[in-house]
């Protein structure tokens, strides 16, 4: 859609990239927030797993994301993070690269779900992304510098 354009542009993904590494979480919870409305929109998700280097560079910033969840646990923006990996599962290419070698071991094996407490949308996300990941076909091909 015309309206999506200007968000997919590369200088704003660059920005939002940015405050997802460095904001506070209030600032990385509206980042998250963003980028997981813009892998929601069909043309967005396409956009983002166009290229390898896309994709690599969201899985990257998202990696980090989970690991600063660790150290210091948001179930606000956990509930994000979670929903741009489950998204990011509808891409086929995407979904093998993560069952390869990119999806953060805390997701993969369930142990991020004790930050999860009562929020049962967020458990049945995690939930859905390990069922996902579980039923990805596993290859034995290199990975593709592009998708």
């Amino acid at each position: 859609p015309p309206a999506l354009a200007p968000l997919l542009k590369q200088w704003y993904q660059r920005r939002v990239r940015g405050i997802m590494e460095h904001g506070s979480e209030l600032s990385k919870t509206v980042a998250t927030f963003i980028l997981q409305k813009i892998l929601l929109d069909d043309h967005g998700l396409a956009y983002i797993c166009y290229t390898f280097e896309r994709f690599k560079s969201v899985t990257s910033v998202l990696q980090t994301m989970v690991d600063s969840l660790v150290r210091e646990p948001s179930a606000r923006l956990l509930k994000h993070v979670v929903r741009c990996y489950l998204r990011l599962t509808d891409n086929p290419r995407a979904k093998e690269a993560l069952n390869r070698t990119l999806m953060p071991a805390q997701l993969k094996d369930g142990t991020i779900l004790q930050m999860v407490g009562e929020d049962s949308s967020t458990k049945r996300w995690i939930q859905m992304l390990q069922r996902n990941l579980s039923n990805a076909p596993k290859s034995s091909q290199p990975q593709p510098q592009q998708f």
